[in-house]
C-alpha cells in the first residue's frame, strides 16, 4: 500500500509561523493557488480512499482536489493542541516566560496535549484504521506535526530528528507500507 502524505497548503499571513494546534484557520490566497498546482502534481493517481484533517486549512487543501471517492473528514488527523499557546508564534511564547532549553523540555512545557498521548492518537489512527485498509493507493491530508509523529513512529528515529525535518506547506511524501 502505497500512503501519500500531504501537507495542508499555506494559511493566512497573521498565523504563518505559529503554533495553530487546532484553530480553524483558512489558506491564504498562495495557499488556493498552491492547492490547485499540488492536486495537478497528484492528478494522475487514482487514490482508492481519502482521509482528511476536519481542519479548515486542511480541508480547502483538499477542495482543490477533483476527487469522486468518499472522503472521510476526522479530527485524529489534527496537529497538536497547543492549548493557551495557540496562535502564537515561539517569540511570543518566549516573552511569555517559558524558555526553550531543549526539545523535550519545550514541547512539555506548552499546554495542550501532552507529547505522549497525542504520539499514541497518530500511531492508533494510523496502525488502526489507514494501515489496515485493503486499499493499495490512499492519500492523507493533514498538518505538519502528523506528519513529522508518524516519521518518527515508522521510522523509529526520535520525535525531535522528525520534528527538524524541513515539510514545507503544500508538501508530500509517500509511504510504502511493504516496507515498514
Amino acid at each position: 500500500m502505497i500512503v501519500t502524505l500531504v501537507r495542508h497548503c499555506e494559511v493566512i499571513e497573521e498565523y504563518q509561523g505559529k503554533y495553530n494546534g487546532h484553530m480553524d484557520i483558512s489558506l491564504s490566497k498562495k495557499g488556493k493557488e498552491n492547492a490547485k498546482i499540488l492536486a495537478n502534481k497528484l492528478k494522475d493517481v487514482h487514490f482508492e480512499k481519502v482521509y482528511c484533517s476536519d481542519l479548515l486549512r486542511a480541508k480547502e487543501t483538499l477542495d482543490a482536489f477533483s476527487l469522486t471517492q468518499e472522503i472521510i473528514y476526522t479530527p485524529a488527523l489534527r496537529e497538536k493542541s497547543w492549548g493557551k499557546h495557540e496562535g502564537k508564534s515561539f517569540l511570543e511564547i518566549e516573552a511569555q516566560g517559558i524558555h526553550y532549553h531543549n526539545f523535550s523540555q519545550w514541547i512539555e512545557a506548552l499546554d495542550g496535549e501532552k507529547i505522549d498521548v497525542y504520539t499514541q492518537k497518530i500511531k492508533s489512527f494510523f496502525y488502526g484504521t489507514v494501515f489496515k485498509n485493503s486499499e493499495d493507493t490512499i492519500l492523507v491530508v493533514t498538518h505538519a506535526g502528523v506528519i513529522k509523529t508518524l516519521l518518527s513512529i515508522t521510522k523509529n528515529i526520535s520525535l525531535e530528528k522528525a520534528f527538524s525535518i524541513h515539510l514545507p506547506y503544500s508538501s508530500f511524501l509517500s509511504i510504502d507500507t511493504h516496507y515498514m
